[in-house]
């Protein structure tokens, strides 16, 4: 979401005029996520870059924007000239009241994965998450304006489309729900990959999954959160699911693409969110998480060490995990999906897949397939951003390695 928000800045700076100069500025904005302690304390390690440009240029102002909780603002308003929320930075530069929602991306050179936020905020309170605080109350934003946009950036060559959202399966704006936007998107002419970030377990309807499952132009890769595989920590998360649920969900999931796909499409490629050590966890609630991972076979998890946020409830929570324990923790689980998620790519060996070249570095070219796993392979750097077969001539442990097919 906040790229997303940052390509919208970068174009509304664009229009009027503004052009990047990274050795003498008259302007920076920094983009900020309060999601995460360790991007919090990267905000503040600014301070003596924005001195010096002072120091330098009398004019230079920067001015901080997005996630940003009420006690990080008032800190930080001693190293920034302007704290905006991110729809008062908009208006404050076009002088009325304009949405980012209302700022389409410039579509530039090259620029082929488009990010389209449908919602913005979120109605849920999960006891670890800052998103209430600093992005409010859910707002979906008009179909009409979503599906013009997709098509605009299609007709320029986009070749992945992502819907946002804090839940984005939450997207409700009467007589459309979210089910209803991925129908309308999917038939949109022109050869995308539709891909979805990030919905929660909770709210995911039957509709929902197979629409998905019959929406061709969705690629088979979901991410799920799940965030703790025990039925305790999930409550004191305030997840409203049990792992229980979070088990049928998946096989739902996992059904509706055997039955709506073909080929390699029939088996989703599933990822999920895991936070380490939340307040409470002991080593008994950590082996759940453990047996749920090895049970499921996650293709890839994301995790995250629990730092409390300001304003949530897991701040005032006490039974902390010790650093020392949950590094290890953590240690464990990356060993177990490594070798999970390796399994899972074997499937994939001496098959041929299709895949959106990404970038080239260290002369080797890097893309993603329709299932999201980064691939590998040797080609000229004019292959960025099309769509080219591979075939698999190697496994990783989070990834493949192939060969162009000429």
């Amino acid at each position: 979401m906040n790229v997303s928000d940052t390509e919208r800045i970068e174009t509304l700076l664009n229009s009027l005029g503004y052009e990047k100069d990274n050795k003498n500025p008259d302007l920076l904005i920094v983009n900020m996520c309060s999601v995460r302690q360790s991007a919090v304390n990267r905000v503040f390690g600014l301070e003596k870059k924005i001195k010096n440009f002072k120091a330098k240029n009398k004019n230079f102002k920067a001015i901080l924007t997005g996630c940003v909780t009420e006690r990080d603002r008032e800190k930080l308003k001693k190293i920034f000239d302007y704290v905006f929320e991110i729809k008062d930075l908009f208006s404050f530069f076009k002088k009325e009241e304009t949405s980012p929602f209302k700022i389409y991306p410039k579509i530039k050179e090259k620029y082929f994965i488009g990010l389209v936020p449908v919602s913005r905020g979120c109605n849920l309170a999960c006891a670890y998450c800052v998103v209430p605080f600093v992005r409010g109350k859910l707002v979906s934003r008009n179909p009409e304006e979503i599906l013009n946009e997709i098509k605009e950036m299609v007709k320029n060559g986009v070749k992945e489309i992502w819907l946002l959202g804090q839940n984005v399966n939450d997207y409700h704006f009467p007589p459309f729900d979210f089910g209803d936007l991925v129908k309308e998107v999917n038939k949109i002419e022109g050869k995308f990959w539709l891909r979805i970030n990030s919905p929660h377990p909770m709210n995911f309807s039957e509709k929902t999954i197979k629409t998905l499952a019959t929406s061709l132009k969705f690629a088979p890769y979901l991410n799920l959160p799940l965030q703790s595989g025990d039925d305790f920590i999930l409550k004191k998360m305030n997840r409203n699911y049990t792992f229980a649920d979070y088990k049928k969900l998946v096989k739902k999931i996992k059904t509706a693409f055997k039955k709506y796909r073909q080929g390699l499409e029939k088996n989703i490629a599933l990822s999920t969110d895991i936070i380490v050590g939340f307040p409470g966890e002991k080593e008994k609630n950590f082996e759940n998480t453990k047996k749920l991972i090895q049970e499921i076979k996650f293709d890839n998890v994301y995790l995250a060490k629990f730092s409390p946020r300001p304003h949530t409830a897991a701040e005032k929570m006490k039974d902390r995990v010790a650093e020392n324990e949950k590094e290890k923790r953590y240690q464990e689980l990356m060993e177990l999906i490594s070798r999970v998620s390796f399994q899972k790519n074997l499937k994939f060996l001496g098959k041929e897949i299709v895949v959106l070249v990404i970038e080239k570095k260290n002369n080797f070219l890097f893309g993603k397939s329709c299932h999201f796993k980064t691939v590998k392979f040797e080609g000229k750097e004019d292959l960025i951003g099309k769509f080219v077969t591979v075939k698999i001539t190697g496994v990783q442990d989070f990834g493949l390695i192939g060969q162009l097919k000429k």
